[in-house]
């Protein structure tokens, strides 16, 4: 009979310890500790290759092995780094309900020329073909399996040889070689090492889909994230129809790249110009908006800033961002109050990005002072001018990177005017057909702006 004992274990770092505590002594975490019964360390670890791997060469190995699998979906093959790499583990994870399972599910059903494996672990066969009904698309060969059992799954992969096996989720899957709970630390950890070590042999790629915890981070402990090749992360508000695919970590490619969906009711759909879904058609001679020529990742894209300004009823002005940075909206405001004199301690101010999106680009600073002045004179900025620019704590307009791609964007798009810092160098602005204005100082943007 296996020799068992009971220990206390780190549900967010995988740290054990012989008595319950209260705040891992590892990763600092409070009321994260769970008892748990586990087998010796020794008999647990059984997943060794019957295979002996020889050590080879640079000029022996063969890249023919590592060629791409084209998933045919361009948003999910730009964040990956061109497509499905054999042998590579992605991780998925995001919030209930986001569309992590619809997004592998279109994925593996338009494989067609591939032998695609999708495990459930938490919906059944039944449920899986409706789902895919609803998307509307057409009957492929992807195998179809409901199991929980990791040496069920791995039983499969060897019968199988499938091309891409997608495992949803993780924390269902579980082994008899530990005896915690599915979903606890142990048994995560146990079931990726397992499935990795397999994958790398029979260069399988595998799709794990994580649940995600309160905090918003990965659920099971930090060494799931180091033993896969790729950390994507689904985000988006459900109450808005649009999500984004970022790349946390990627091993194959960049992690600056971004996917942006439509969620409708037929499944996720690629968003191939974002800037014209964005950007608002009906607001001409409103008040309180411009757009910005923002970069996320390595793609450009104009989105639309919203600001109220109002005087406060209560005394006690109220500050509110959506989709920005609460602080530097603060420092914004108060540059403009110190260095363009424009009071505002004693008026709300409210400020939207559009489209549920949530912005980090220093180039959004000049936009967002454009939409507060323009709500606070209650004058309308014409609809055709963009703004990229950084605002610093002089009142300065600071140059931002990759300057050209947001002037080609908005060009492209049909702006006339651009406003950008004048000290911007190395850039050719006469091949551009846009105006381009280049400003030093905030102050002097407001007259140009607002002047007539």
């Amino acid at each position: 009979m296996s020799k068992t004992k009971t220990t206390y274990v780190c549900q967010s770092c995988g740290a054990q310890s012989p008595k319950w505590i209260g705040k891992c002594n590892s990763c600092g975490e409070w009321n994260t500790f769970l008892e748990e019964i586990v087998v010796e360390r020794s008999n647990i670890s059984t997943f060794q290759s019957k295979e002996i791997l020889k050590p080879l060469l640079l000029s022996q190995i063969d890249l023919n092995l590592q060629e791409r699998i084209v998933t045919g979906n361009g948003e999910f093959d730009r964040v990956i780094g061109g497509g499905l790499v054999p042998g590579g583990l992605i991780l998925l994870g995001g919030e209930p309900g986001i569309g992590k399972s619809t997004l592998v599910l279109q994925i593996a059903l338009h494989l067609t020329q591939l032998k695609v494996l999708y495990i459930s672990g938490e919906e059944s066969l039944q449920q899986l073909k409706m789902r895919a009904n609803r998307l509307s698309t057409k009957q492929s060969g992807c195998l179809f399996l409901c199991e929980t059992s990791l040496e069920n799954i791995l039983s499969h992969l060897e019968s199988e040889k499938p091309d891409l096996v997608i495992i949803d989720s993780i924390q269902t899957v579980s082994t008899e070689l530990a005896e915690s709970s599915p979903g606890s630390v142990t048994q995560i950890r146990e079931c990726t090492v397992g499935i990795m070590k397999v994958a790398k042999l029979k260069q399988i790629s595998v799709i794990l889909i994580g649940h995600i915890n309160k905090e918003g981070s990965l659920a099971g402990p930090k060494v799931l994230e180091h033993i896969v090749d790729t950390v994507l992360q689904f985000e988006g508000d459900r109450n808005y129809l649009y999500r984004i695919l970022r790349s946390v970590k990627n091993r194959f490619g960049s992690t600056s790249e971004l996917g942006i969906f439509e969620m409708r009711q037929d499944g996720l759909h690629e968003v191939i110009n974002p800037s014209e879904m964005l950007l608002s058609s009906h607001n001409d001679g409103l008040s309180g908006t411009s757009t910005a020529a923002t970069i996320e990742g390595m793609r450009p894209f104009l989105i639309e800033v919203q600001a109220l300004v109002s005087s406060a009823a209560y005394g006690n002005p109220q500050r509110s961002a959506t989709g920005f940075d609460l602080r530097r909206m603060n420092m914004l405001l108060a540059v403009l109050e110190k260095r363009a004199g424009f009071k505002l301690m004693t008026k709300d101010v409210f400020l939207n990005i559009a489209g549920g999106l949530r912005v980090d680009d220093p180039a959004m600073d000049l936009a967002v002072i454009a939409a507060v002045l323009s709500s606070n004179f209650d004058v309308a900025i014409d609809k055709q001018i963009a703004f990229a620019g950084e605002v610093g704590l002089t009142g300065e307009i600071r140059p931002v990177n990759r300057i050209e791609q947001r002037i080609a964007e908005a060009q492209k798009l049909g702006f006339k005017e651009i406003y950008l810092s004048k000290y911007i160098k190395g850039v050719d602005f006469a091949r551009f057909e846009i105006k381009i204005h280049q400003i030093e100082r905030v102050e002097k943007m407001i007259r140009t702006l607002f002047s007539s």
